[in-house]
C-alpha cells in the first residue's frame, strides 16, 4: 500500500520573520486542511501554449515527489511510474517529480542496455517507451512532469555513440519543454565508503536548464549537480528561479551526511524552494549471479523552503511526498533579506560562459 507523506509548513507572517516562521509539524497523512497558505501573484508563463491548470491560483503549487523501487525489469518500472503518476494526480498535484534513473538499475554497465533515444524540446511524440509514457501521462492527467532521469543514447554525426543521464520536463499539453543532461558526473572514491565513476559510461551535459511555468521559473539539475553552488546561483540570479528541482539517488555513504544538508544550503543560498526525488531503498539481494552490481539508494525525498526548513519528507520506503508551495514566501524572503541586491560585484562576480 502506498504511503503518503506531508509535513505542512506554518504561515510566514512577515518578511523579517524569525526561524520559527517555518517550523514543521509532525509527519503525517495528507489531509484536506493541510497547506492553507497565503497567496500572491508570482511568475508568468512564457510559452504560447494555453495550459489547463488544476490549481485555482498560479501563486501556489502543489508538488508530488514519487519515491518507488526500481527493478532490473524496464516494463515493471514503467508500470510503477505510471501508477505513481496516477496517484500523484489523484492527490491534487500540479507538478510531479520522478526519481533519478527510474527505468534502469543504477549501474554504469547497465546504462547502455537501458538507454533510449529521447525527444527534443518542442516534441510531443516519441517512439521510445520511457518518454512516451511521460508524454502520454502529462497530457492524460493535465500535469507538469519532471521526468526524473533515464539513460539517453545519442548517435553523433561522426558516428560516435554517447550516453547521457537525462531529465525531460513535460507540460500539461504533453510537450517537452526542457531537457537536462546531467552536467556534473558522479565520479567519487570515498575511502571506506563508495567508489563509483559515471564517466566510465556517461558523457556530461553542456547546458544549464530551466523552464517557465504559470508558477514561475524553475531550475533543473540532476543529483550530483546539487553539490555545485555556482550552478544553482546562476539559475537564481540570471533566470530568477523560484524553485530548484534535482532528481537524485544518493547512497548510504553520502545520503546520511549530505542529502538534507545540500538541499537546505541551496535553498538558503538562493532563497527558493528546493526539491529532490530519490528512488526508494532496495536492500542488496546479495545475488552472485546478478547481471549488474546493486546500488542502494538513500531515499528520503524532500522539499525544503526558502527559509531552509524541511517542509515535507519521507523515509527510505516507497511513497509520495506532497507539499503545497506558497510562492509568496520566495518574494518575502528575498525582500526581507535582500542578498540579491547586496553582492559586492566590485570584488567578485558569477557569470555563465
Amino acid at each position: 500500500q502506498m504511503r503518503l507523506a506531508n509535513r505542512p509548513v506554518a504561515l510566514w507572517f512577515s518578511a523579517a520573520a524569525s526561524a520559527s516562521a517555518f517550523l514543521p509539524t509532525s509527519l503525517g497523512l495528507v489531509h484536506p486542511s493541510v497547506g492553507a497558505v497565503s497567496r500572491s501573484r508570482f511568475g508568468a508563463l512564457k510559452s504560447k501554449t494555453s495550459l489547463r491548470m488544476s490549481s485555482s491560483s498560479t501563486n501556489s503549487m502543489k508538488v508530488a515527489l514519487c519515491q518507488f523501487h526500481v527493478t532490473p525489469d524496464k516494463e515493471t518500472n514503467h508500470n510503477t511510474a505510471k501508477s505513481y503518476l496516477e496517484k500523484a494526480k489523484a492527490g491534487g498535484a500540479d507538478l510531479v517529480v520522478l526519481p533519478e534513473i527510474w527505468n534502469s538499475p543504477y549501474a554504469t554497465a547497465a546504462f547502455p542496455e537501458y538507454a533510449e533515444k529521447l525527444p527534443q524540446v518542442g516534441d510531443k511524440e516519441s517512439e521510445s517507451s520511457s518518454p512516451k509514457l511521460l508524454l502520454d501521462a502529462a497530457k492524460e492527467h493535465n500535469l507538469w512532469i519532471v521526468g526524473g532521469s533515464v539513460p539517453e543514447v545519442v548517435k553523433e554525426d561522426n558516428g560516435e555513440t554517447k550516453i547521457y543521464n537525462t531529465c525531460l520536463v513535460l507540460n500539461p499539453e504533453g510537450e517537452v519543454v526542457a531537457k537536462h543532461r546531467k552536467v556534473h558526473l558522479f565520479d567519487i572514491d570515498v575511502p571506506g565508503g563508495i567508489t563509483f565513476f559515471e564517466s566510465e559510461t556517461l558523457s556530461p551535459g553542456e547546458g544549464m536548464t530551466h523552464f517557465s511555468t504559470p508558477f514561475g521559473e524553475i531550475g533543473l539539475g540532476i543529483c550530483y549537480d546539487i553539490r555545485f553552488p555556482e550552478y544553482a546561483m546562476l539559475l537564481r540570479e540570471k533566470y530568477n528561479c523560484v524553485a530548484l528541482i534535482y532528481p537524485g539517488a544518493f547512497n548510504l555513504t553520502t545520503g546520511p551526511a549530505h542529502w538534507e544538508l545540500l538541499q537546505r544550503g541551496r535553498a538558503v543560498d538562493n532563497q527558493c524552494y528546493v526539491m529532490m526525488a530519490s528512488p526508494a531503498r532496495t536492500e542488496d539481494p546479495k545475488d552472485e549471479n546478478a547481471k549488474y552490481p546493486h546500488y542502494t539508494a538513500w531515499g528520503h525525498s524532500t522539499v525544503v523552503s526558502p527559509w531552509g526548513e524541511v517542509i515535507s519528507t519521507i523515509d527510505e520506503k516507497e511513497g509520495i511526498v506532497f507539499a503545497d508551495l506558497d510562492l509568496e514566501k520566495v518574494e518575502e524572503m528575498r525582500a526581507g533579506i535582500p542578498i540579491g541586491n547586496q553582492k559586492r560585484e566590485d570584488m567578485y562576480c558569477l557569470k555563465e560562459v
